[in-house]
């Protein structure tokens, strides 16, 4: 038997509390994060892929599962299969009426999400962060978050190994006199703010706070904001990347911007 999942414990969170939207959302955000093992018919060809369809009654659904020791435990024999993250799998299915199986009679996490589901989780992750300019005036302490943000932002970030060295939460008063929330990122890889723009903001989306706003901001160790930073924000410190396994393994799709063809 596995160890407890993420998305084990997330499911078990939104069954215990089926009335509270925080626990749901946390439980969709959990899947989108989750890097899921979708179940084919035939082995990829390229960035195509056939997907295993369940029939059931008037629905459909393709079968995923979040560890590859479960889907050999349902399919009880070798077969191919495709690793995907759920929102590369969500985006890959959106508008095609078919829904997600997810760990199916193997695990306690196990549900049928059906397609109107999948359409929702990938308008969710659709509505992304938008730019704007600002002159700061003051940095200050932090302070009225709920716990709920916090405890999101720190789920977030824990799945941005590599990304950046470290981010400081913190309030900010800005020159028109206008205060916010701010997450300043610092040892940002290029090519990465893109990726952690959108993990915050998902982060503010699945926590369930509503008109809420949290910048982003990217800086250097050598700008003198940092000082300010280090003094009065919270900080958090992102994980090391793992260092990359030889496993063979089929993988279209790892790009969540550019999903797998359904064949």
């Amino acid at each position: 038997m596995t160890e407890e999942t993420p998305l084990d414990a997330a499911h078990a969170a939104m069954e215990a509390a089926p009335e509270d939207d925080a626990a749901r959302l946390r439980f969709y955000e959990r899947l989108a994060d989750s890097e899921l093992f979708l179940l084919l018919r035939q082995e990829a060809e390229g960035d195509r892929i056939e997907p295993e369809i369940f029939e059931l009654a008037d629905a459909s659904f393709v079968l995923v599962f979040d560890r590859e020791e479960r889907l050999s435990q349902f399919v009880g024999r070798p077969a191919p299969y495709a690793a995907l993250s759920g929102r590369a799998t969500a985006s890959m299915l959106a508008g095609q009426g078919i829904g997600l199986a997810v760990n199916i009679e193997v695990a306690p996490s196990s549900i049928l999400l059906p397609a109107q589901a999948v359409d929702w989780l990938t308008e969710t992750l659709g509505h992304g962060p938008q730019e704007a300019e600002a002159q700061i005036e003051e940095i200050l302490p932090p302070g009225g978050l709920p716990e709920v943000l916090l405890r999101a932002l720190d789920a977030k970030l824990a799945t941005a190994a590599g990304f950046a060295r470290c981010a400081w939460l913190s309030g900010v008063r800005y020159s028109d006199g206008t205060q916010s929330h701010m997450l300043a990122f610092a040892g940002t890889v290029p090519g990465a703010e893109d990726a952690l723009a959108k993990a915050v903001n998902e982060a503010l989306v699945f926590s369930g706070i509503e008109a809420g706003a949290l910048d982003v901001l990217f800086i250097r160790d050598s700008d003198p904001i940092a000082a300010s930073l280090t003094r009065v924000g919270l900080r958090f410190d992102l994980p090391e990347p793992e260092q990359p396994q030889r496993v063979e393994r089929i993988a279209p799709g790892s790009d969540p911007d550019s999903p797998p063809i359904l064949r």
